[in-house]
């Protein structure tokens, strides 16, 4: 069978699976790269004809470009995911890719925002108006649930419960976060404005966040949102201000504060806990000696 015959298979199997159209087209374009060398490089255009010695020689001439190992890491496991598809619909008996190995990514140490710069990006915005108490609420939903950019965007009206917001992750993965008070306060005052605000409309989304038009919000628009309150807050230069670092900057708290590391994991929405291991790994060793005197055994023991 031919590779790039199969490749579309597999691109259309990645879509019927329902994955992101981010992540169906990052699986094809990655591994339509590796076929155009190979055919290029060896003249292969057959499957079967594709071994381990051939897909060694790709990964180097990245190695050599000077491509980092996580990226690299990428583009291996998007690979393993089109062999391995191969491999179960029979049009090859073993997945040649098992045969090249990780790179060894370093240690990566992930910097996010201090306290006293979250509470100036939320104060960035007074809330006296709809769109300033929409934003407002957008970054203490961001700092307080640790969600991503796009499930921001996409939290419906009836994905607010008394207690929980239910967010649509990757993968349409759903995963349920606390609603603390705090924000719940916000919520009130939000809805409210945004009642008035749009008193004459009849609103066509019902996304939970719209624009100043009543439609939804944009990952873009999410992004300004950052970097107007930024402008007034004065973040460092170093910390690029936008939804990430906030997710970044939940993950680190909840660990400074005591939260396990796989119940964050869940709350993340992590597949895998070695990628929420990294924001542990990136605290400062006083922060984890803090925390290790908190729960101490003869502390809580009290003796």
């Amino acid at each position: 069978m031919l590779a790039k015959e199969c490749l579309a298979e597999f691109r259309l199997d990645c879509t019927l699976r329902r994955l992101t159209p981010r992540t169906v087209s990052g699986y094809y374009n990655t591994n339509k790269l590796c076929l155009d060398f190979l055919e290029g490089e060896f003249g292969l255009k057959e499957l079967q004809l594709i071994k381990p010695t051939h897909l060694k020689v790709y990964f180097q001439k990245l190695i050599q470009k000077g491509l980092k190992p996580s990226y690299i890491n990428g583009v291996l496991k998007a690979m393993r995911a089109f062999f391995k598809y191969a491999v179960e619909e029979g049009y090859i008996s073993d997945n040649p890719v098992l045969k090249v190995r990780w790179q060894r990514e370093g240690k990566v140490l992930i910097n996010t925002f201090t306290d006293e710069e979250v509470r100036r990006l939320i104060g960035a915005f007074d809330g006296k108006s709809y769109l300033s108490m929409r934003n407002k609420l957008i970054l203490a939903v961001a700092f307080d649930t640790g969600a991503r950019n796009s499930e921001i965007c996409s939290i419906a009206a009836s994905d607010i419960r008394d207690n929980v917001i239910l967010l649509h992750g990757k993968g349409n993965k759903e995963r349920h976060v606390p609603l603390t008070p705090y924000v719940k306060k916000l919520m009130i005052k939000y809805e409210r404005m945004k009642d008035a605000y749009f008193f004459d409309n009849t609103l066509k989304d019902d996304r939970y966040f719209l624009s100043r038009t009543g439609r939804m919000l944009t990952k873009e628009a999410l992004e300004h949102i950052f970097t107007q309150a930024n402008e007034r807050a004065n973040v460092r230069s170093t910390i690029r201000c936008s939804p990430h670092t906030a997710r970044h900057y939940y993950a680190q708290a909840n660990l400074k504060n005591g939260l396990d590391v796989y119940s964050l994991s869940r709350l993340l929405g992590h597949e895998n806990i070695n990628i929420t291991k990294r924001y542990l790994q990136s605290m400062q060793d006083e922060s984890i000696v803090t925390l290790a005197t908190k729960s101490s055994p003869l502390t809580n023991l009290k003796v």
